[in-house]
């Protein structure tokens, strides 16, 4: 299946069925990015070489502000838009398949995980996946060893705490954290003058 269609199709259903010929598709890109990956995650390079390597991983190409520290995982890959003046620090794990958008100036710690695919409940479907999007909008900052399930958007300079489990959506220009995350501050109260 053409990688224009498999996207589409992921979009549009939202589901892919084990064994599906969707899921097929799938696993292939897959295998391609692990990869990609695995030669990313295993060399030294410069940042310009870095930008390279994640632009034809994510299948787009990155602005000269994009900056990311090594080892970097995704299963998937071709899901991923990042905006300019993003950095993502290392051991960062993305599972894409569902969409992750990555707002302008966005800050990444250190572990983190963006998961946006879900299992069936139901044992004998458990190899159903049920996709959601992420979206961090501009000027976020995730800290380190956080996790952001699927479907969550994180408004504009909102900041996670490290170490949070972020299941719903966090509003602009505030603070959260701890498992499930939670509201902890107004940014303007946490900003000096």
């Amino acid at each position: 299946m053409e990688l224009k269609k498999l996207l589409s199709k992921m979009t549009s259903e939202g589901v892919i069925h084990g064994g599906s010929e969707v899921n097929k598709a799938m696993v292939a890109v897959s295998y391609e990015t692990r990869r990609l990956c695995a030669q990313l995650n295993n060399g030294v390079y410069t940042n310009e070489e870095i930008r390279q390597q994640v632009s034809q991983i994510i299948g787009r190409e990155l602005d000269e502000g994009f900056s990311l520290f090594v080892p970097f995982t995704t299963d998937f890959g071709k899901n991923i838009k990042i905006g300019k003046n993003v950095f993502i620090n290392s051991g960062c794990r993305f599972q894409d398949q569902g969409q992750i958008t990555i707002g302008d100036g966005s800050l990444i710690g250190h572990n983190v995980v963006l998961a946006t695919i879900n299992h069936d409940y139901n044992p004998s479907k458990r190899g159903t996946m049920y996709l959601k999007p992420i979206e961090l909008k501009e000027k976020t900052w995730i800290g380190s060893n956080s996790t952001i399930l699927p479907g969550v958007t994180v408004g504009k300079n909102a900041v996670i705490a490290a170490g949070s489990v972020v299941t719903k959506d966090v509003a602009p220009n505030t603070i959260v954290g701890g498992n499930p995350a939670t509201f902890i501050a107004n940014l303007e109260d946490k900003i000096k003058p």
